[in-house]
């Protein structure tokens, strides 16, 4: 079968990203004797540089690992949580029914740069200086843009030139947008980082990474945040101007943690995932609908499998809808919707014709709760239209690719394995804090302002994220690293690439190359929220056949181009009786993820 770039093999480690300088800048922690959790956290910061419009360090960042020295399997949440004046009935009061997509009201607490420096500390090897080293170099000297970074500045050159006038200090130099793959330069985030840097230096490896962590959660970083959300006014979606209502107290009172991944056994293999404050149970509640099917008989791209796979996505994320919400202040059923009982039951609703309901289950006596919004006013839209607010949106030439994001995936040579998908606090988020040359993210949108439901708004709470990497065990021991951008579809197109290798005879690189579909039926996470039901996107590299019978199904196809879906990347790490072989696939769209590796 034809790939369009060899599955990498090799014995000393290998990193894969959605950007080839992040999964160098990895690389080049492994060359110089650094671990699994080196390599990732040096890749997660250069990811903030050269993926600007897709993450920041405003952002936010789940990640699973497998650590071989302790032998453990652990999630690190570093998704932050919503300020203490964030309350539905503030929300109201300034007449939102539900929070807007870009602007200051929709930050919760930046999280990802406390859980990279959280991993590092307690399973890296470097020190903070030599893993920040890359992500400096990119941002002091210059990185060369993508084409979808100027593309994602030019969506929103208005609001900045007219509005939001801290941000087109940085990102409209001279006051235009730059070009595509010219080398830009972000002076004000490298002279952060240097701060933060400059805190580790001269001290013991950890107390210099506690320092920088005491600098970014109470230190110059709080202040600056604290300083900003007080006074700048923000226009957003609805029209209104409002100043932010994160604060340093909530900067303060919150860090990264670590948890036991929820976890589902599927032909000899456990896939390990976040909890429900994220969407990642998705994936093991699609596994458990579609273990009652015998996926290994069917064409990997042929009709019989991909209705099966948008069948169950369609009433995992049903399920998703009603009762997933942060475990720590809502009652999410998970170990009955996880159960074969449940899945049994829910299996049944799986028929031959495309279902165009959303059709949450019931795990518990009490009937589903689901979210009830109209869609929003003219004027919003036009607003949003006109700015260019609300999901990351990434043009193709041949589609529209909304809630995109990044991802990276490492493994060593000593067994250590970490997937993490960075996110939020994109340029397009929210305005620039002049004396950090970042902005804030808009993960709050993904509440609601209803009472009542597993993911409405609280002071606290963590909002039910769509961040969803992924890691898979075989005999307890780490086999595979996966994951990949997308918003909604995350654990669609990841679960599709796992189902393909697991049931069929393919290398990494060809399952990622195979041709990719999701489904839109859900309501979306990113503001409007709204739902497209039976929708169904493909890329039109699928068989023709495959296509009609779909459409026949009752699927309402949305072809979105030949190479436009997914942006994988994974790792593997396979027993052999000579030995360890380690492999890497990255994905081709958009050509600009990448694996390395020897």
């Amino acid at each position: 079968m034809f790939t369009t770039r060899p599955e990498l093999l090799g014995t000393f480690g290998m990193v894969a990203s959605t950007h080839w300088l992040a999964s160098s800048a990895g690389m080049a922690m492994l060359e110089a004797g650094g671990n699994a959790f080196d390599a990732a956290v040096a890749a997660g910061f250069t990811l903030q540089v050269v993926e600007p419009h897709l993450n920041g360090p405003g952002g936010d960042v789940p990640i699973i690992f497998h650590a071989a020295g302790a032998d453990e399997t652990r999630v690190v949440c570093g998704q932050g949580t919503a300020p203490a004046a964030a309350t539905i009935a503030r929300f109201q009061d300034m007449g939102y029914d539900r929070i807007p997509g870009g602007g200051l009201l929709a930050a919760v607490v930046p999280g990802a740069v406390d859980a990279w420096l959280m991993m590092l500390r307690d399973y890296g090897t470097m020190d903070l200086p030599t893993v920040l080293a890359p992500a400096i170099h990119y941002a002091g000297g210059g990185f060369p843009l993508v084409p979808r970074i100027p593309s994602a500045i030019r969506r929103v050159e208005k609001l900045f030139a007219t509005e939001w006038t801290t941000s087109a200090d940085v990102w409209l130099p001279g006051g235009e947008v730059p070009a595509a793959n010219s080398l830009f330069r972000w002076p004000s985030l490298a002279a952060t980082y240097e701060r933060l840097s400059g805190s580790a230096k001269g001290k013991a490896r950890e107390a210099g990474i506690d320092a920088a962590r005491s600098e970014w959660r109470e230190g110059f970083v709080a202040e600056a945040i604290d300083r900003f959300c007080r006074t700048y006014e923000a226009i957003d979606v609805s029209g209104n101007r409002p100043t932010g209502l994160l604060t340093g107290d909530d900067m303060a009172g919150w860090q990264a943690t670590y948890e036991a991944p929820l976890t589902f056994d599927y032909r000899g293999l456990t896939v390990c995932k976040t909890g429900p404050w994220g969407q990642g149970p998705v994936f093991l509640q699609q596994l458990a609908l579609l273990k009652g099917f015998a996926l290994d008989r069917m064409d990997p791209v042929g009709a019989d499998f991909i209705h099966l796979v948008t069948e169950a996505a369609k009433l995992a994320m049903a399920d998703r809808e009603a009762y997933y919400g942060d475990p720590d202040f809502v009652d999410v059923p998970i170990d009955t919707l996880l159960s074969p009982g449940y899945a049994g039951r829910r299996r049944t609703l799986i028929g031959d014709e495309a279902s165009l309901q959303l059709r949450p289950g019931m795990p518990t006596s009490n009937p589903p709760r689901l979210a009830n919004l109209p869609p929003p006013a003219d004027e919003e839209r036009a607003l949003a239209d006109q700015f260019g607010l609300g999901e990351p949106t990434q043009v193709d030439e041949d589609a529209e690719v909304k809630g995109d994001t990044c991802h990276v995936d490492v493994v060593d040579r000593w067994g250590n394995m970490v997937s993490a998908t960075p996110s939020g606090g994109w340029l397009q988020s929210s305005p620039v804090i002049p004396e950090l040359g970042f902005c804030l993210g808009t993960r709050a949108q993904m509440f609601w302002l209803q009472k009542g439901l597993p993911a409405s708004l609280g002071p606290g709470r963590r909002p039910r994220t769509t961040l969803t990497p992924t890691l898979v065990l075989r005999d307890g021991k780490p086999f595979m690293s996966l994951g990949t951008p997308g918003g909604d579809q995350q654990d669609q197109w990841s679960l599709t690439l796992f189902a393909r290798l697991a049931n069929h005879d393919l290398n990494l690189q060809q399952a990622i190359d195979l041709p990719m579909f999701h489904t839109d039926h859900a309501p979306s996470s990113f503001w409007p929220r709204q739902a497209k039901p039976g929708v169904l996107a493909v890329e039109d590299r699928l068989p023709p056949s495959t296509l009609t019978e779909l459409d026949r199904r009752g699927h309402r196809l949305h072809h979105r181009g030949d190479w436009s879906l997914g942006r994988l990347s994974a790792v593997i790490r396979q027993e052999t009786e000579n030995g360890i072989i380690l492999k890497a696939g990255a994905n081709p769209r958009q050509m600009q993820g990448y694996a390395v590796g020897r």
